[in-house]
């Protein structure tokens, strides 16, 4: 397992894309650099309406919907956390530090929401789902400050191990750790990646999660609803965060100021592995050097080949997704059942990576190849649950039934990453009116010489579909050479196969695409 981030720095935005041995399993996109209403966003929201009959609130946090808090959301101590907040906006709490704090009792667990708050009441939230199709954010109010070792609990004085710290006595360890320098009234989770970690790296991760708390706290003393008080890190740092470890070979940017605000994160979070993140100024797009296009037209579509020649059809519904598994015309399998078990297993690894690059969330329902050997069922159960091992959202597979089918729960926190992959018509554009196709080169000759004659030849690069590129560059004497010849300079011509079969771009040394009047 070989992990490579690439960042794709936009006008507008950027994209990544996580690579695990070349293979796409993330794709995330952040307009302006910054999402709002992402998980881990702090805001302090205004209560529109309670709903005794949910048990659940509505509240506005500057989203077009009302966002969505269920009493079991609200926290054990929310009473303390309101208190908090409270007397921060009346100017009564004006340090951060809650080592003279004085909490207050904890909510029952089965109590009602009508009893805890009101209507029009300030609120401090924190969001747990992002806007999903036609619903608001969903919202909990036990705020937690997320590190790259710790996870920070304020009004908690409890520690937490993960799980999947096996070894008694380093729990053992990071709790007595933990307690002996983690502040008052702040409890603190410790995530798997802490293992074997030295004091100082932990407590350095203490110290910085306290010094968010204390921003979140200055914001809010000027905040007024709906206003977010504290954003989660961009993206790319939340990635790394998350999962750099030893098994990220690489970071590829295309943007410098990006490169020196992660090199800068990541020699703050892992120092040392600041030297894996590389500045990518090649003359091909980043995406396109590194073939994330082109995975990107074939795993996005409703039908995603296999790489024996069998295939997925993926279908959504308001109420569930559907993956239907066929075996195409794939060939070499000893008789019907070894067949089926090899499509099966080869589709269960496909769909793993699917399911995840896709962000599909809710019940998925998928129709593997009937398969008569109860082993043969248990293997491809064993397959599923290895594919998604490392998947970070909470997930449950069902074994096969004895139809065939099998189906998963995904936890959906986000919107599904929906991409359109179908393209316009190269020659009538989606008009119905065709074009001569022959007057193609003659239009780009002559947006090129307006350009060279413009005084807007330097830096020139061309990009175009790859097939069209070779038609321009083929050749013992193409066009590209007798360009050169004409315009004593050589223009580059760069292949691009997210664009469709007749679509062109001139670009310059920025990479800034060159409008031709």
């Amino acid at each position: 397992m070989s992990l490579e981030l690439v960042v794709d720095a936009r006008k507008g935005g950027i994209v990544l894309a996580l690579l695990d041995d070349g293979k796409l399993i993330e794709l995330h996109e952040e307009q302006g650099g910054k999402s709002e209403f992402a998980v881990g966003d702090i805001y302090l929201g205004k209560v529109r309406k309670v709903v005794p009959s949910l048990n659940a609130a509505f509240v506005d946090v500057g989203y077009e919907k009302d966002a969505f808090l269920h009493y079991l959301d609200l926290g054990p101590q929310f009473n303390s956390l309101n208190k908090f907040s409270r007397d921060t906006l009346r100017g009564k709490q004006n340090v951060a530090d809650l080592l003279y704090f004085k909490g207050e009792k904890d909510i029952p667990k089965d109590g009602k929401i009508n009893e805890i708050i009101s209507s029009s009441a300030p609120i401090l939230v924190q969001v747990a789902k992002e806007p999903i199709s036609s619903k608001g954010p969903r919202l909990c109010a036990e705020i937690t400050l997320a590190g790259r070792y710790l996870v920070l609990v304020p009004f908690s004085n409890k520690v937490s191990i993960s799980q999947k710290i096996k070894d008694s006595e380093e729990r053992a360890r990071l709790k007595e750790l933990m307690n002996a320098i983690r502040p008052k009234n702040f409890g603190v989770i410790i995530r798997t990646v802490a293992e074997g970690k030295k004091i100082e790296l932990l407590d350095q991760d203490l110290k910085n999660l306290v010094a968010k708390w204390k921003k979140m706290h200055n914001n809010l003393k000027e905040s007024k609803p709906p206003s977010r008080v504290l954003g989660e890190i961009d993206k790319a740092s939340s990635i790394l965060r998350d999962m750099l470890n030893a098994e990220f070979s690489n970071i590829h940017v295309n943007d410098e100021e990006l490169y020196e605000t992660l090199r800068e994160y990541v020699s703050g979070i892992a120092p040392g592995r600041e030297k894996i993140i590389r500045h990518y100024d090649g003359k091909l797009q980043i995406f396109e050097r590194f073939g994330v296009n082109k995975q990107i037209k074939s795993l996005f579509g409703k039908k995603v080949p296999l790489p024996s020649g069998g295939y997925l059809i993926i279908e959504h519904t308001e109420a569930m997704h559907v993956v239907d598994v066929n075996s195409g015309n794939r060939k070499g399998a000893d008789g019907q059942e070894s067949n089926a078990l090899a499509t099966n297993l080869e589709a269960a690894q496909e769909i793993s990576r699917v399911l995840q690059l896709r962000d599909m969330g809710g019940i998925v329902c998928i129709d593997f190849i009937d398969m008569h050997d109860r082993a043969n069922n248990k293997a491809l159960h064993d397959a599923l649950k290895k594919g998604m091992a490392n998947d970070r959202a909470k997930h449950n597979i069902l074994a096969p039934s004895k139809f065939g089918v099998v189906e998963i729960t995904r936890q959906r926190v986000r919107p599904e990453t929906d991409i359109n992959t179908s393209e316009t018509c190269p020659t009538c554009k989606g008009t119905g009116e065709v074009q001569a196709s022959i007057l193609f080169a003659e239009e780009i000759e002559s947006n090129l010489d307006y350009l060279m004659k413009g005084g807007k030849s330097k830096g020139l690069a061309l990009q175009m579909h790859p097939y069209i590129e070779s038609y321009f560059t083929k050749g013992i004497i193409s066009k590209q050479v007798k360009w050169f010849f004409k315009y004593k300079k050589w223009v580059s011509i760069q292949p691009n196969s997210s664009y469709h079969l007749l679509q062109y771009s001139f670009v310059n040394s920025d990479k800034e695409e060159v409008i031709v009047q």
